[in-house]
């Protein structure tokens, strides 16, 4: 009895149909746009894919996040096997004002964007100055620095560090100190488009230029995205959210980056930077366009 029921399962089981497998045409198109290394060229690729075998979407989803990861972890060894600097990525933005006339105004602004990625660790520091004076007085007169280090769980969960110095005189704080951490993660994370969420608490000394200085506890959100819109064009937006006891402060930058020369690019962008109750009859709402050049190696 038990010989014929054994024969009767393995019956079965040599009749049940195979998985499906993703038909040889298809894979030879992601595995040969994978071999460009170009992002553009696998995000088209993927698409006629798509197209060309909708029923196979999910396979082809599979196939390109093996392939992604196996991209990323060979990046990563190979950063983790160079010198130090060699394995650091950097940006570094500046632009300048003048205007004369009826109104005369003068200001710079510069930043400095570094970033090590890898094989689970990602460091980044960024520092920016932004000085205008009009009319012989200060406008602007803002200065911020931050460490943020990151560990990557998995593609798309990673848990995050922060330490921030901040600095605006015509927001009404001579200094600002935030030290905290979280969780995050990415809800779209394929090669032309990247968006991540995070947030956590943070701690929060604020010197403020008038008023007495004070430590809070505060809830941080933040958002942080990448857009590749063509080869030369990307899109990039950069913004947190502070809530704590006796007020709200939010920052927002979003940019378009276009390629030049080489390395050499153009970049358009608008700042966006809230302090509710601001101090001495502050607007809680500054905002800044500008036109700047970045550099990235």
């Amino acid at each position: 009895m038990l010989r014929w029921t054994c024969a009767l399962f393995l019956a079965a089981f040599a009749a049940t149909p195979a998985a499906a497998t993703l038909p040889d045409p298809i894979r030879a198109m992601v595995e040969n746009a994978f071999a460009t290394n170009d992002a553009a060229t696998i995000a088209a690729v993927v698409k006629v894919a798509k197209a060309t075998s909708p029923a196979d979407a999910g396979e082809i989803d599979a196939l390109v996040g093996a392939r992604q990861k196996r991209l990323d972890e060979q990046a990563a060894l190979k950063r983790a096997s160079t010198p130090f600097l060699k394995s650091i990525d950097g940006e570094l933005e500046f632009g300048v004002t003048n205007v004369t006339g009826n109104t005369r105004s003068l200001g710079a602004y510069g930043s400095v964007k570094l970033t090590r990625n890898g094989l689970r660790w990602q460091h980044q520091l960024t520092a920016r100055v932004d000085y205008l004076r009009t009319n012989g007085d200060t406008t602007t007169e803002r200065a911020s620095a931050a460490y943020e280090p990151k560990y990557k769980f998995d593609e798309r969960l990673f848990a995050y560090g922060l330490a921030q110095y901040e600095r605006d005189p015509i927001l009404g704080y001579s200094s600002r100190y935030t030290a905290g951490g979280g969780i995050g993660y990415a809800i779209f994370n394929t090669p032309t488009l990247h968006i991540d969420l995070a947030g956590g608490p943070a701690l929060r000394r604020t010197d403020f230029v008038d008023e007495p200085n004070k430590s809070t506890i505060a809830g941080r959100g933040s958002v942080a995205v990448r857009w590749r819109i063509t080869p030369t064009m990307t899109f990039t937006q950069d913004g947190a959210i502070y809530i704590e006891e006796g007020g709200t402060n939010a920052s927002l930058v979003s940019a378009i980056d276009t390629r030049l020369i080489g390395q050499l690019k153009a970049r358009l962008s608008y700042d966006i930077k809230y302090e509710r109750d601001a101090p001495n009859g502050n607007d809680p709402l500054d905002t800044v366009s500008r036109v700047t050049l970045l550099y990235s190696f």
